[in-house]
């Protein structure tokens, strides 16, 4: 399970910038990274008191100066360095893809597969014929009994959630070995609550997603009468498989999602969807135990294929076919998929040009490949060594801190101590890169390449089944922006392209690079204590290892959180849904907290200078808060706090700084200024 500090989830990754060709017909240098410094004072608004708000006074020049484009949803630090890092990439690719000369596979590989995306002549040309096999075999389906192998083949076309997730995980009490597994899925609007809440907005988003699935039915030559009453169904059945999923603050307790049980027992629950056909067009190997993640939705989806017509049946995977496909087709679908889920529910203003989609989707189908072409072209050998270092160094004050803690008991610390010192640690690129060369990747089929790869993951995945875990896998490719901690694996991944400037940065002072990168450290380490990594156990068991009593007092104290956060506004009257975000939150400040101890160990004994009229402690608080720096349209931050387990940027910066007295130390903040709690009101988890 991916739990990352940065919140930018669609966004690609590592910060670079395309060097130019130099005069003479020489060829192009090799590209470079700007330099972007961790902390920019021209970033600063110092008109703002940093006692009364300290993100706006860290942060305020940069978001003046900095509006959201209008092919973006959100702009921030790491969107600007996306958009440097979109230019490397798309030099990078554009010259695999046109170059004459012999390629290895790997050049080949993501050079065909972009240039069959930017190829639009022929995406148009082809229209909707990449999709019709699906169609047709939707069309041809004799009866509900029909369903399970189709369903399965679909699924590995299109890589998701067609009326559920099928693959493989981690066994929750083995995570040693890989077993069998399918979850809810098969909706259509990014979250269940929005079939379900009842507030008028949420009302007006169910009705222009109803538009958006007519318009996607009369895009497949449907009438308008026709592609209405289609719509409707397709909202019936999705918001039935709504109200039967558990929400996202359910899903954060892993003993909802471990029901595991035999084929036998599956048919039992659901004995309308043929499981034992599902599996075996799916070419899942032979097993005798799966996980399913929530029982009552599998009722539900059984309920349905008795009440339900075959008819009805087809419209719904019509919809799911096409609304799923619609990015990789003709201009019409794109602009049908963009208007709704982009321009109406997150506030873009005009659509992303075609290259940066096709980087974003060479990274999303090829991500292997194309972060082997990053790492050996930016990722500094040096870098890692020094991030490695810092990494230690964050688990030392870690380490330091639990044997502090005044409220758990030796036993639990002991375990605590333990799962601590078997955390893996990765950083930069996986050992041993993904071999893509089984997949055929066309230089003139984009949809089809899309639909290849997405097969060659699907049973890439489906084949761990049975399998020891293989601890050297990531989860992110080489050049994503972002880290993550997986309770399972019970490690954290730091890819390439977080370990960047402005993030890190080699040329700067110890203090921002501490509250910028080693806060990113600490809160993934946090992640392995926070409300959900808590319940796994040093080797990624979901096992109670807490007295009773003290997992009592770590509840207490993290209601405190949840209570802070609570009261923070995101849009209009909306608030955080801090159950939601309470992991983040949690994260945020116990990283914060080991990355201010690490520092100072660090630099003990050093005579450290202000440098810009600011003292390192100063240096060290907003290098934290300037990794954040960002501008929010409404839509999108209505959306994010329905669906993303982060606090908004002013709250991952402003709620971690009222909690650490250091803070108010450095910038002699007195008792009663907005950013000072009362001591007796601080929360205190780790």
């Amino acid at each position: 399970m991916k739990i990352a500090r940065i919140a930018l989830v669609f966004i690609l990754s590592v910060s670079s910038i395309a060097a130019q060709s130099q005069p003479g017909g020489k060829p192009s240098q090799k590209p470079t990274l700007p330099y972007c410094p961790s902390l920019d004072v021209s970033s600063m608004d110092p008109s703002v008191k940093p006692c009364v708000n300290f993100y706006q006074y860290s942060c305020g020049g940069w978001r003046k100066n900095n509006p959201i484009p209008n092919d973006e949803t959100r702009w921030s630090v790491y969107g600007k360095l996306y958009e440097d890092n979109l230019e490397l990439l798309r030099e990078l690719l554009e010259q695999a893809a046109s170059s004459s000369e012999p390629r290895d596979n790997v050049k080949q590989e993501a050079g065909d597969f972009y240039g069959a995306c930017m190829n639009q002549a022929t995406v148009e040309k082809r229209g909707i014929s990449p999709i019709e096999p699906q169609l047709r075999e939707i069309d041809d389906l004799q009866s509900t009994r029909g369903l399970a192998p189709l369903v399965a083949r679909l699924q590995l076309a299109y890589g998701g959630a067609i009326l559920f997730r099928g693959g493989s995980r981690q066994d929750f009490d083995n995570s040693e070995e890989q077993i069998a597994a399918i979850a809810q899925g098969g909706l259509g609007l990014p979250d269940r609550d929005y079939y379900v809440a009842q507030d008028d907005k949420s009302k007006q988003i169910r009705g222009r997603y109803v538009e958006h699935v007519q318009k996607v039915f009369e895009l497949i030559d449907e009438s308008a009468a026709d592609a209405q009453r289609d719509a409707a169904t397709v909202m019936r059945m999705e918001t039935g498989l709504a109200q039967a999923s558990l929400t996202r603050v359910e899903r954060r307790d892993p003993y909802k999602q471990k029901h595991k049980m035999g084929l036998q027992d599956l048919n039992a629950l659901a004995p309308n969807f043929d499981w034992s056909k599902y599996f075996q067009e799916a070419s899942y190997p032979v097993f005798t135990e799966l996980n399913v993640d929530w029982p009552e939705f599998f009722k539900e989806v059984n309920g349905q294929l008795a009440s339900d017509s075959l008819g009805d049946w087809k419209t719904y995977l019509r919809f799911q076919v096409v609304n799923s496909a619609s990015p990789n087709l003709s201009a019409a679908f794109v602009d049908e998929n963009y208007d709704f889920y982009r321009k109406y529910l997150r506030g873009a203003k005009e659509q992303q040009a075609r290259w940066k989609r096709c980087v974003a989707y060479t990274d999303d189908d090829l991500s292997e490949a194309l972060g082997e072409l990053y790492v050996t072209t930016v990722f500094s050998p040096q870098v890692k060594q020094d991030s490695l270092a810092m990494i230690r160094q964050i688990e030392d004050a870690m380490a330091e801190r639990i044997k502090g803690l005044d409220w758990m008991s030796p036993e639990t610390k002991e375990q605590a101590l333990a799962k601590l010192r078997a955390i893996r640690n990765k950083v930069g690129y996986p050992e041993k890169w993904r071999d893509y060369s089984s997949v055929k990747i066309g230089p003139d089929d984009f949809a089809g390449n899309v639909q290849r790869l997405a097969e060659f993951e699907a049973h890439r995945d489906i084949n761990k089944v049975g399998k020891p875990v293989d601890h050297d896998e990531w989860d992110m490719s080489a050049p994503t922006v972002d880290a993550y901690f997986n309770a399972s694996m019970n490690d954290i991944n730091f890819p390439a392209g977080v370990l960047q400037p402005p993030l890190y940065d080699p040329k700067m002072d110890a203090a921002p690079n501490y509250g910028d990168t080693g806060g990113t450290m600490g809160h993934e380490l946090t992640h392995a204590f926070d409300d959900h990594g808590s319940q796994f156990d040093a080797h990624g068991n979901l096992k109670n290892w807490w007295t009773e009593e003290d997992r009592k007092k770590f509840d207490e104290r993290t209601k405190c959180i949840v209570d802070q956060y609570a009261q923070y506004v995101v849009v209009d009257d909306v608030h955080i849904n801090s159950k939601l975000t309470l992991g983040e939150d949690v994260a945020d400040l116990g990283g914060e907290i080991l990355a201010y101890m690490a520092w100072k160990a660090d630099t003990r004994g050093q005579k450290l200078d202000p440098i810009d009229g600011l003292t390192p402690e100063q240096r060290f608080f907003i290098g934290f808060a300037q990794w954040d720096c960002s501008n929010e349209r409404p839509e999108d931050s209505r959306l994010r706090v329905r669906t993303d387990a982060h606090s908004p940027a002013k709250y991952r910066i402003n709620g971690v700084i009222e909690n650490m007295p250091e803070f108010a130390r450095a910038f002699a903040c007195k008792a009663g200024d907005p950013m000072v709690k009362p001591q007796e009101r601080v929360c205190k988890v780790w």
